[in-house]
């Protein structure tokens, strides 16, 4: 057995929106690397294990981050290192797994939400279609110099740049086909309590980061399948048309909507944190309860076999006394209705039978 380091994307910062495959890995580890910064501290909270060590890569350099991994292939350690949004985007994923391949660690990716979904979702928008763009192209702060060359494409952009160089960006747009008129969607920390999400144009771009005051790495939605959708006129429903069908409130959204009592420190998504571990909880006392028995069928009472024995002088009862019982009306069997059948008499009798012949019966006189 050997050490092993996941590279897990914990979303675009919002603590819900982190797999469950991610939620497990944290909860192995021994190690997490994460950064508070871009992080939320409830994501590492809720699944870290209380003796696990947390150490904020931000604050410390690439030879310290080796170093964890040197201790890991030593002590057979579980390490986990999140990335905000996907690890598959821009987060240096091929040198981390390349110096823990020289280590002797195996290594495993878990997906994340990215953060350009995250954002095409708080303005509730598509970023390609049919009609206006069939394609996207996800452009780094490295390579936002080529900005020109991939906008003469004519299609949607996500373009991770830096806030404090929304003028140059704007040049770059304008020299590659782009109207002042595009859409444009602006994003920083999305998901987050704090987030900023704004809509406008490529022409008002430089003014919109500047009233924000955007100025680190924020990330930039290009395109006009982005542009506000004309508002649908409404057709008014005559009664008695169709039914009314009132929606029923359904498990998840009571304990969503339920009072939550906050600490100091929660984040607005602790309500949807709380009913994910409701439903965990519930899953887990479900698995552990011992199995019901199963419970007997209820069909039709059963036959009961009626069995009248007549006295015989080994009972020592009296021949009259059995007569009086026989004059006396039986109770009738409780039977089924579908097998009524007349209750079985065997008689007892201290006589031989003869072996031939047709018997009779003779009634006996009582003096």
């Amino acid at each position: 057995m050997t050490g092993r380091v996941s590279f897990v994307g914990a979303g675009p910062g919002a603590a819900d929106l982190i797999t469950v495959r991610g939620a497990k890995r944290i909860a192995e580890a021994d190690v997490v690397l994460w950064a508070p910064s871009v992080i939320e501290v409830e994501c590492v909270r809720e699944h870290a294990r209380a003796d696990a060590e947390l150490v904020d890569f931000s604050r410390v350099t690439d030879a310290e981050v080796v170093e964890v991994y040197r201790r890991a292939s030593a002590g057979r350690l579980k390490v986990v290192r999140l990335h905000a949004g996907d690890p598959s985007l821009w987060g240096g994923l091929r040198d981390q797994q390349d110096a823990c391949q020289r280590l002797g660690l195996t290594t495993d990716v878990v997906p994340g939400v990215s953060q350009v979904s995250a954002a095409a979702a708080s303005v509730g928008r598509e970023l390609t279609t049919s009609d206006v763009a069939q394609s996207l192209l996800l452009v780094g702060p490295d390579t936002a110099e080529h900005v020109e060359e991939f906008a003469a494409h004519g299609t949607t952009m996500a373009i991770s740049a830096s806030g404090s160089r929304a003028g140059l960006l704007v040049e770059r747009l304008r020299a590659g086909g782009y109207a002042d008129d595009t859409p444009v969607v602006v994003a920083y920390k999305v998901s987050l309590p704090d987030e900023t999400v704004a809509q406008t144009t490529v022409g008002e771009l430089e003014a919109c980061v500047k009233e924000h005051k955007l100025y680190r790495t924020t990330l930039f939605l290009v395109g006009r399948v982005l542009a506000q959708p004309a508002p649908r006129r409404r057709v008014p429903v005559v009664e008695g048309d169709e039914p009314v069908r009132r929606p029923r409130a359904s498990k998840w959204a009571a304990r969503a909507n339920r009072p939550v009592v906050k600490s100091t420190g929660d984040s607005a998504s602790a309500a949807a944190w709380s009913a994910v571990h409701d439903w965990q909880e519930t899953a887990r006392t479900k698995r552990s309860a011992p199995a019901r028995p199963k419970p007997e069928p209820v069909g039709e009472p059963l036959l009961e076999l009626v069995v009248d024995v007549p006295a015989t002088a080994s009972t020592g009862t009296s021949v009259e006394a059995s007569a009086e019982q026989d004059a006396k009306p039986k109770p009738k069997p409780v039977v089924a209705a579908a097998a009524k059948r007349k209750p079985t008499t065997v008689q007892a009798s201290t006589t031989p039978r003869k072996p031939s012949g047709t018997r009779t019966k003779k009634n006996k006189r009582v003096n």
